[in-house]
Parts: C-alpha cells; structure tokens; sequence
C-alpha cells in the first residue's frame, strides 16, 4: 500500500486526491465505495469477525454498511457525507484486512 497524506484532516479527503493511499489487496471499488466478502467455516466465526469490525468501528467512529448470511460477511465502506470513497474507508478497509 502506498503512503498516505499525513495531516489527519485528510481522513474525509475524496480517495481520487493525490496522496491518498490506493485501495488495499482483496477489496473493490464499486458504484463508489469499497467492498470485500470473507467466508468463514460457520456462524460463530463469522460472528466473532463482525465483533471485532464492530469495536473497529467504534474506535473510528466510521460504519460499515454489512451483510451476513451464515459463514458469509460482506462489507461496504464509504463515507456518505463526502460522496464516497475517502482516506477514511481505506484506512478501516487495510485494518480490516487483518482481522480474517
């Protein structure tokens, strides 16, 4: 993943600006916004998954769109207020990424 802006108030700057960071390994842009779907062996796991996005969330005060159906999670990010795809979806897209 590239380097970002560092001024913390770039977080809500549109992800098209230069300097913001691209979009990181396994999710897509789509109508924008970026989402990812994770299978998991069963519901608790998937569950468990969702939990921690959810204190992820939390933290940066930034929510998914999501959707689950058993040992499947598929997430959207974008951030309404600017219209889409922000610094701010990125960052929570690449956090994440590490959680599964």
């Amino acid at each position: 993943m590239s380097e970002a802006p560092e001024d913390p108030a770039d977080g809500d700057a549109p992800a098209d600006d230069p300097g913001v960071a691209v979009v990181p390994e396994g999710w897509e842009v789509h109508d924008g916004a970026l989402e990812r779907e994770w299978r998991f062996p069963d519901f608790p796991r998937a569950w468990a998954f969702m939990s921690r996005v959810a204190l992820l969330a939390e933290r940066m005060d930034h929510h998914p769109e999501w959707r689950n159906v058993h040992g499947r999670v598929r997430i959207r990010l974008t951030t309404h207020d600017a219209g889409g795809l922000t610094r701010r979806d990125i960052d929570m897209a690449a956090e994440i990424s590490t959680y599964a």
